[in-house]
């Protein structure tokens, strides 16, 4: 089956991903579940090679060949955009198509939190959103630049690696760049975009030391600076921001960061308790003084406990948010419990929304 067949076949199943893999058929990833079509023949090596040959330039095989590994965005016209992932296991070509539809979803329509409308209008400061690979943190991102686009205007520069949803200039100026293509590096991107008068800067992953200290001074300059990092609550990230740091320097570097950043949103996707399709859980951390005090004290253990209590704010932990959808029947207990870092908690949550219904 030609590449352009399996991908259609893909956007008509509704899948998220596309694996070619040598030496199985080729597999969709269908509301987080791996489906073989076995209806297809096993990929061989020779395949897999053709498929890279067709939608790679002669450039991007020569950086493949050097480093056994690339990230690409490719574009197939009237259907959709996708990711891909190419690299080499047992001496042959694998690859991984995320799909990305051309319409950009909108805050309301991907059912994420209202607040996050509110904090991308923000003038400076750092929002980080955060979770494992594949819980939707770049579609996040897109739909609240999207709102932003619609709402104010702002000179805005993404750096990512690769460019997956493509903004088109309404009331913004956009300006975006790939990692290899545009760019060499987050870290040199990021401070050459500074110099390039902007008011928001989207940081596709926030992976080293020299890409976090530039983005905190960003943000602490007046700049509004987006990014994610791959932790899956807000303590974690605190301490990960912190701790890439040299010991010496992190007690300089709470205070920075208590100072800078506005607001952690952290994601995960669960399957919908009808079978069809996916839903996130958010836990949300907004920077009131109590939040940055925290910080800049290096008691983020007790974080939780202030987001717990602050949902007049629009705060909430991860468990606050995975017991309002189990008690809304969007997904299963099974699948809360899954998630959740703390299902003790959880189940007191939901006990406790119980009893207080039977008083």
């Amino acid at each position: 089956m030609e590449i352009i067949e399996l991908l259609r076949l893909m956007v008509e199943k509704r899948a998220s991903d596309l694996h070619i893999r040598v030496p199985v058929p080729p597999v969709l990833r269908i509301d987080g579940n791996l489906t073989i079509l076995k209806d297809l023949p096993p990929v061989t090596p020779e395949y897999a090679e053709s498929i890279l040959n067709q939608i790679t330039t002669p450039m991007q095989r020569e950086r493949f060949y050097q480093e056994k590994e690339l990230d690409f965005a490719y574009g197939v016209s009237r259907l959709a955009r996708f990711r891909v992932n190419v690299l080499q296991q047992r001496g042959t070509i694998s690859l991984a198509f995320r799909m990305i539809p051309f319409d950009i979803p909108t805050i309301d329509e991907l059912g994420l939190p209202q607040i996050c409308k509110e904090l991308v209008l923000r003038p400076r400061g750092l929002i980080l959103v955060t979770g494992p690979t594949g819980s939707g943190k770049s579609t996040t991102l897109a739909a609240m630049i999207h709102h932003l686009n619609q709402t104010l205007a702002r000179n805005v520069i993404t750096i990512e690696d690769p460019i997956e949803y493509l903004h088109r200039n309404i009331k913004c100026i956009i300006a975006q760049r790939e990692l290899g293509s545009d760019t060499h590096s987050f870290d040199q991107a990021l401070v050459h975009a500074l110099r390039h008068d902007p008011d928001v800067i989207l940081v596709g992953e926030m992976r080293d030391l020299e890409t976090i200290s530039t983005a905190m001074r960003a943000a602490e300059t007046g700049h509004l600076v987006m990014g994610t990092l791959h932790t899956t609550d807000a303590p974690q990230t605190v301490d990960r921001i912190i701790d890439i740091f040299p010991a010496s320097q992190q007690q300089q570097i709470r205070l920075q960061f208590s100072q800078a950043i506005e607001a952690v949103l952290s994601q995960t996707l669960l399957p919908r308790a009808t079978g069809e399709g996916r839903i996130a859980a958010f836990e949300i951390m907004i920077a009131n003084t109590a939040v940055r005090n925290l910080i800049r004290e290096g008691k983020t253990y007790e974080l939780h406990n202030v987001m717990q209590l602050s949902a007049s704010e629009g705060m909430q932990t991860l468990d606050q948010a995975l017991a309002d959808l189990v008690r809304r029947k969007l997904i299963t207990l099974e699948e809360a419990m899954m998630k959740s870092s703390s299902p003790e908690k959880l189940k007191k949550l939901l006990d406790f929304h119980v009893r207080a219904i039977r008083h």
